[in-house]
C-alpha cells in the first residue's frame, strides 16, 4: 500500500511538473510583451530618433566647416546670417535640417505618433525648398559645398522617410499584433499559467476489490500462494 501511496504522489507531482513546465514559456512570452508594451519608446522609433538627430548635427558640421572655409566662421555669420541672401547663402539649408529635426521629435519621440503624415510633410518640403533654392541661387559656383550641402540634406530627409515607413511603423505594428494574439490565448484559457494544483486534478484509478482480497488470501495461506506460483 506505501508503494502504491508513493506512486501516486509521484505521479502527481510529474503532472504538475509537465504543467509549469509546458505553461512557463508562454507565461514567459506574455511577460516579455507587457514589458515591451510598457517600453516610453519602441527600440526601432529610438534608432530612427537618433538618425534624425545625426540629420541636424551633420548638417551643422558640415555648415560649419563650409563658414570656416570660406574666410572664417565669424565673418561668415555675419555674412550668412545678419545680411542673408538668399541666392548665396547656406544658412537656409541649416535651417531646413532644424525644421527636420524639432517636427520629427517631436511628431514620433514627444507625441509618439504612428502615421506617416509628419514625415511626409518634412520630407516634401525640404524637397520643395531643395529643388527652388538650387535651382535659383548661385550655390553650385561656390565650390564643392554648393554642391555638398543640397545633395546630403535632400538623401537624408528620404533615409528618415524610408526608415520610418519600411522600418519603425511595421515593427510597431507587427509587435502589437503579436501582443494582441498572446493576450487572446491568455484570456481563452486562464488556466495556462503554473499555479496551485489541487490534489483532485491528478488521481491514480481505485485498486478493484477482487485484487485486493487474492492479494490478503496469499498472505494468510502462504502455501496456496506456493501452489500457484509451482502451477
Amino acid at each position: 500500500m506505501d508503494s502504491r501511496c508513493s506512486s501516486s504522489a509521484d505521479s502527481r507531482l510529474t503532472g504538475r511538473g509537465l504543467g509549469s513546465i509546458n505553461t512557463t514559456p508562454i507565461c514567459a512570452r506574455v511577460e516579455s510583451y507587457e514589458a515591451v508594451e510598457k517600453k516610453c519608446i519602441s527600440d526601432v522609433r529610438r534608432t530612427f530618433c537618433l538618425f534624425v538627430t545625426f540629420d541636424l548635427l551633420f548638417i551643422t558640421l558640415l555648415w560649419i566647416i563650409e563658414l570656416n572655409v570660406n574666410g572664417g566662421i565669424q565673418q561668415q555669420l555675419d555674412k550668412e546670417v545678419l545680411h542673408y541672401d538668399y541666392h548665396a547663402s547656406f544658412f537656409d539649408i541649416f535651417l531646413l535640417a532644424v525644421f527636420r529635426f524639432a517636427a520629427l521629435i517631436l511628431a514620433y519621440a514627444v507625441c509618439k505618433l504612428r502615421h506617416w503624415w509628419a514625415i511626409a510633410i518634412t520630407t516634401a518640403v525640404s524637397c520643395a525648398f531643395l529643388i527652388v533654392k538650387v535651382i535659383l541661387s548661385k550655390l553650385l559656383s561656390q565650390g564643392a559645398f554648393g554642391y555638398l550641402l543640397p545633395i546630403i540634406s535632400f538623401v537624408l530627409a528620404w533615409i528618415e522617410t524610408w526608415l520610418l515607413d519600411f522600418k519603425v511603423l511595421p515593427q510597431e505594428a507587427e509587435d502589437e499584433n503579436r501582443y494582441q494574439s498572446f493576450m487572446d490565448a491568455t484570456e481563452r484559457a486562464p488556466l495556462m499559467c503554473p499555479g496551485p494544483l489541487s490534489d483532485g486534478q491528478f488521481y491514480s484509478p481505485p485498486e478493484s476489490v477482487a485484487d485486493s482480497d487474492e492479494d490478503l488470501d496469499d498472505k494468510h495461506d502462504p502455501e496456496k500462494g506456493l501452489i500457484q506460483q509451482v502451477i
